[in-house]
């Protein structure tokens, strides 16, 4: 059993125009959070981001949307858990995940970016890979070309958002093993079989 999760980052674009589109699903996690645990998202005065915390299972945990770009957002979670002294192994990202179809959600612990912006940022500001991760599938738009386009620009149809959501919906049971850090059961899970295939790499 690992650390308790003190953080829990939902990434995306900030503003109206990104909140549907497939690269916001990482932050539509932590507002399903928020709910879930009645824990109330403010903009905070000092860091460009929404903030909450309060009590997830018995754990006390922050749930944090940077307000900055994908790219940026590494900007915003170092200095954030710096200041709160939390560590990387006591954090975890939520975001797309282009390699999976919408319906699969896998749970990750350190390595690379493999590819993703955000991720990218947060390991440069966080100054280590070892947050954990939660990749929620979107699909694969077929080629890289389009790949910009395909998460930043137009919105999830919502049959695919649908699958996505309900995929991220964890059970009570599997919520409170994730928050409180019992890593290998949740993967246990989520990682079985199903009929729902990985999408071609780029």
């Amino acid at each position: 059993m690992g650390a308790a999760l003190r953080l829990v980052v939902g990434l995306g674009n900030p503003g109206p125009a990104y909140a549907a589109t497939r690269h916001n699903i990482g932050a539509a996690f932590v507002r399903h959070l928020a709910e879930r645990f009645a824990l109330q998202l403010a903009p905070t005065a000092k860091f460009k981001a929404e903030a909450g915390r309060g009590s997830a299972a018995g754990v006390d945990m922050r749930l944090l949307l940077p307000g900055l770009y994908m790219n940026q957002s590494g900007q915003v979670v170092g200095p954030y858990a710096r200041y709160y002294r939390i560590e990387p192994e006591e954090i975890l990202v939520a975001y797309d995940e282009a390699a999976f179809a919408p319906g699969v959600v896998r749970l990750k612990s350190g390595g690379g970016a493999n590819g993703h912006n955000g991720v990218k940022s947060l390991i440069e500001h966080l100054g280590s890979r070892n947050f954990h991760r939660l990749r929620i599938g979107v699909g694969h738009p077929g080629g890289k070309a389009q790949m910009v386009r395909y998460l930043t620009e137009v919105p999830m149809p919502l049959d695919e958002r649908d699958l996505a959501v309900a995929a991220f919906q964890l059970d009570d049971d599997l919520l409170a093993s994730l928050v409180r850090g019992e890593l290998g059961a949740v993967m246990n899970r989520l990682h079985q079989p199903t009929d729902s295939p990985e999408q071609p790499s780029e």
